[in-house]
């Protein structure tokens, strides 16, 4: 067999490079004085911590009066992979000479522990490029353009141990226990992707996904699960699992779309909970049963409902909308009629919690990169990944997310009191 041998030609010794080109690769080669800084820095913490743990054991000390606990050089340096590149760092090595092995102490710093070889700094983004849709084969090529060279120890083979790790944190939390926690309002969606690697009656999954916000307002993810779906059983099954891991006071309000399942689900299990339809998804339903000629003005109606002040503005803009409507678009007044009682469910709670619990958007937002994630690899390999990364997205995501507004009035949501347009029953009283 021939084979082709490829001629690499080399430049010219005494050829001239571009001086701004030269200037640019200065750039990058010569040490920068805030890495200086950064390794100063870390010398210096990693000897407090040295000097602090030998102030602690102070008191150990032989026949002699001699401290057991001492200074014993250095450790072999090592690098560091962290935001700023890797960083070159040697921690200091303490000796205990007690003479009994199983007294003695020994010394790991918090700041640098043993095997450390990339900050948490990284270990966060390597998922988040993975969801964000770069490819395991191209991740070393990724890294390495962020860190340079140093990161090329970042093989595919390091995703892949990610992915079974999340899939492990993933087992671990869906069995935690829930006992002694509320939800105030909960959101509920199922959210469908596809799956390449299964049989043709599963390649597309629903994955039910269940968020909550707290009696202190802190929203926090509930549940996922990977059902038949959005059936009436496989929210059953969500639910009742909740309820028996220790979630058994019911929340005061659910929000999700028209979704049958869910809602008959709901009533069964936690029958208490109040009912909100999100109106985003109410507003799709409609215009979709209108020509799209009219569907800009209708959409502008639409609003003048939801956005209401009152629950009496609100009815009022109703009407209108479907006296409007009702002569030529029949369908669509239906859709809207059928569900009136529940999509003004919120103005019998706090005003400043309506712009959280008029739509699903906790929920939309957050797994919107799942999305952009299936676009570009044309779907996961297995339903267990999509279930991991849903995990691990929410997971990451939930880090950023922040209270609702004017989270202190949730306790008279708790209490029961009475709510009118928003306001509190008291407070008009007076």
């Amino acid at each position: 067999m021939n084979q082709t041998k490829t001629q690499r030609h080399a430049a010219p010794v005494d050829e001239q490079l571009d001086p701004e080109a030269i200037s640019f690769r200065a750039q990058f080669d010569q040490k920068s004085p805030l890495d200086e800084i950064i390794r100063e820095g870390a010398r210096r913490m990693l000897q407090s911590t040295v000097e602090a743990f030998i102030q602690e054991n102070e008191g150990r000390r032989d026949d002699k009066d001699r401290r057991q606990v001492v200074k014993n050089g250095r450790l072999p340096e090592r690098e560091v992979l962290t935001g700023a590149g890797a960083i070159p760092v040697s921690q200091g090595r303490v000796r205990d000479n007690h003479p009994d092995p199983e007294k003695r102490v020994t010394f790991t710093p918090s700041v640098l522990p043993a095997y450390l070889r990339k900050t948490k700094a990284i270990e966060e983004l390597i998922p988040w490029l993975y969801l964000e849709g770069v490819s395991t084969g191209d991740f070393a090529e990724a890294l390495q353009s962020l860190f340079g060279e140093r990161a090329a120890g970042f093989s595919a083979s390091v995703v892949v141990r990610l992915k079974e790790q999340w899939s492990q944190e993933y087992d671990q939390w869906s069995k935690r226990d829930l006992t002694g926690k509320q939800y105030v309002y909960v959101w509920a969606d199922g959210i469908y992707a596809k799956v390449r690697l299964e049989d043709d009656a599963n390649k597309k999954q629903c994955l039910l996904v269940l968020m909550g916000a707290t009696a202190d307002g802190q929203k926090e993810h509930i549940a996922v699960l990977d059902g038949y779906r959005e059936s009436e059983q496989s929210w059953t099954e969500l639910l009742l699992d909740l309820k028996h891991r220790g979630l058994t006071i019911d929340p005061k309000v659910a929000v999700g779309d028209g979704a049958l399942g869910f809602w008959t689900a709901l009533r069964k299990v936690y029958p208490a909970t109040g009912e909100q339809r999100c109106w985003v998804h109410k507003t799709a339903n409609v215009l979709n049963k209108m020509p799209k000629s009219v569907q800009p003005r209708a959409k502008g109606d639409f609003h003048e409902i939801w956005q209401a002040e009152t629950k009496a503005d609100a009815g009022k803009a109703f009407d209108a909308f479907c006296e409007k409507c009702q002569a030529k678009y029949s369908q669509a007044c239906d859709c809207l009629k059928k569900d009136r009682s529940v999509l003004l469910t919120l103005y019998d709670f706090p005003a400043e919690h309506w712009s959280h619990r008029r739509i699903t958007n906790p929920i939309e937002s957050t797994f919107a990169t799942i999305r952009l994630r299936h676009r570009k690899t044309k779907g996961n390999g297995s339903r267990r990944a999509s279930l991991a990364m849903m995990f691990k997205l929410a997971e990451s995501a939930s880090k950023k997310w922040r209270r609702l507004n004017s989270h202190e009035k949730i306790i008279h949501v708790i209490e029961g009191r009475s709510f009118k347009d928003g306001i509190l029953q008291e407070e008009i009283a007076a």
